[in-house]
C-alpha cells in the first residue's frame, strides 16, 4: 500500500507562488497515476491536476490551466504541483492521491476513482 504525505504549503498573497510536494512510500510508486485535489471551507472536493504513470499526459481543471503545472520525478517517489498567480479563490486544502491501478485513467477527474490519500497540506492565499 502506498502512503502519502504531502508538503510545501503556506499562506502567500495574491500573484505569489508555491510548490506543493507529495512524497509516496512503496516500491511500485511508479505505476500509479496521481492527482492534486483541494477542498475550500464549505465546498466539495474537487479536481486541481492528474499526471499519468510515466508523466507523459497531463490534465488540469479550468480554472488553474496555465497557472498551475503537476509534474512527477518517479525516481525520488514524488510529485509536485507548481502553483503560479494565486488567487484568493485557490485557498483550500490540497490533497494528492494515487489513481486506482487497475482501472484506465480516464475518469481521473472522480474522486472516487483515487485511494489512498494524503493528509493534506493548506493553501491560503490573500488579496
Amino acid at each position: 500500500q502506498v502512503q502519502l504525505v504531502e508538503s510545501g504549503g503556506g499562506s502567500v498573497q495574491a500573484g505569489g507562488s508555491l510548490r506543493l510536494s507529495c512524497a509516496a512510500s512503496g516500491r511500485t510508486f511508479t505505476i500509479y497515476a496521481m492527482g492534486w485535489f483541494r477542498q475550500a471551507p464549505g465546498k466539495e472536493r474537487e479536481f486541481v491536476a492528474a499526471i499519468s504513470w510515466n508523466g507523459d499526459n497531463t490534465y488540469y481543471t479550468d480554472s488553474v490551466l496555465g497557472r498551475f503545472t503537476i509534474s512527477r520525478e518517479n525516481a525520488k517517489n514524488t510529485i509536485y504541483l507548481q502553483m503560479n498567480s494565486l488567487n484568493p479563490e485557490d485557498t483550500a486544502v490540497y490533497y494528492c492521491a494515487t489513481y486506482l491501478p487497475t482501472y484506465p485513467f480516464d475518469k481521473y477527474t472522480d474522486s472516487a476513482m483515487y485511494d489512498p490519500w494524503g493528509q493534506g497540506t493548506q493553501v491560503t492565499v490573500s488579496s
